[in-house]
């Protein structure tokens, strides 16, 4: 009996010309039949962000040989929802998002286009990746990652994933695949951005602001996703769509919200 290859859907936050998404697309050719949609400019800390103001295009191009190719004026979550409903019509074996140009460790998740696509994809009940590699450089050299990158993806399509859970997947900045010590199943470090705003002024005295700032980790902890990068290990954090704070429904039902009324 001849047994169907997986449908992958790789999309990013990029754009789909970025060579993290070139090398995602190839290496997942190798597991299954793949599709990839994807912004058709650079999406990047879109977050969750869906187009609801203007129409969205999409294009099928001849861009990666052997792969089917479309691309999206939206976001990355808009991407996820055309390729299920207009370009696959069914949902894929796996979704993989990436690899982006940068970390999407500790608090960057929650700004992130890359794990946001990846997070539609769980909540569409598709077993889904995000992969992000720590070099910003758009000619990133992504070939010491990628055997890493393989063996995550055959591991959940093997075993699939808990409902309503994803995989945020990111590698340390290395020169080559031996400089990496291993994978590190871990936590989201605390961490968050210390924002600045760098204030001009234009040509007819208008003041205008350019975001800045630094990043601030407050958690030294040996099983964060922070730790793991620093210590040149890949982290694979486990992420959910639930924000619900369980550990304060009992606090709040101790308040007297009647008292107020």
């Amino acid at each position: 009996m001849k047994h169907e290859k997986p449908t992958i859907l790789v999309i990013n936050d990029d754009g789909i010309t970025a060579k993290g998404i070139q090398t995602l697309a190839y290496l997942m050719k190798e597991l299954g039949e793949v599709v990839v949609v994807a912004p058709d400019s650079p999406q990047s800390a879109m977050g969750h962000a869906i187009t609801i103001a203007k129409p969205l295009r999409l294009e099928e191009i001849d861009l990666y040989e052997g792969i089917r190719c479309f691309q999206c004026s939206g976001t990355p979550v808009d991407c996820v929802k055309l390729a299920v409903n207009k370009v696959l019509h069914k949902k894929p074996d796996l979704l993989v998002s990436g690899i982006n140009h940068g970390s999407n460790s500790s608090i960057n998740v929650i700004y992130s286009g890359t794990m946001s696509a990846a997070m539609e994809g769980a909540i569409e009940g598709i077993p889904s990746i995000g992969f992000s590699y720590c070099d910003f450089s758009a000619s990133a050299d992504f070939s010491p990652v990628q055997k890493y990158v393989l063996a995550i993806a055959k591991q959940v399509l093997k075993n699939g994933l808990p409902k309503g859970s994803l995989l945020n997947v990111n590698f340390p900045y290395v020169n080559s695949a031996e400089e990496i010590n291993g994978i590190r199943v871990c936590r989201q470090a605390v961490a968050k951005w210390e924002e600045k705003f760098d204030e001009r002024l234009d040509p007819h005295k208008r003041k205008y602001y350019w975001l800045t700032g630094e990043f601030t980790l407050n958690d030294h902890g040996e099983d964060t996703d922070e730790w793991a990068l620093n210590n040149k290990y890949v982290s694979v954090v486990p992420v959910q769509f639930d924000f619900t704070a369980y550990h304060t429904i009992p606090v709040l039902n101790n308040w007297n919200f009647d008292h107020e009324l």
